[in-house]
């Protein structure tokens, strides 16, 4: 059997988790337009917190809470993933 190394473990689930945040984002943003159940932007931080690729990319291909001021933390949420990411590699060269 082929031993899967760690880092690729740990690169696609992280992915995954950043899927998932999108489309939650996705989500908000549909019920938005339908005016229906929304979640609460206090879940969606959250989400951006571990997961702010996705959240990033949801905002803007979906023009989604781009305005909202508590939402400019998703940005640097992407930044301090950014420095552990490059941390991370940096350790195993």
């Amino acid at each position: 059997m082929v031993k899967i190394p760690d880092f690729v473990i740990i690169f696609v689930v992280y992915a995954i988790l950043n899927g998932v945040v999108f489309s939650v984002y996705a989500y908000d943003k549909r019920k938005a337009q339908k005016n229906g159940w929304r979640t609460p932007e206090s879940q969606l931080l959250f989400f951006a917190l571990i997961g702010p690729f996705g959240a990033y990319g949801a905002m803007n291909v979906f023009r989604h809470k781009t305005l909202k001021t508590k939402f400019l933390l998703v940005p640097v949420f992407l930044i301090l993933h950014l420095a552990v990411i490059l941390c991370f590699i940096s350790s195993l060269a």
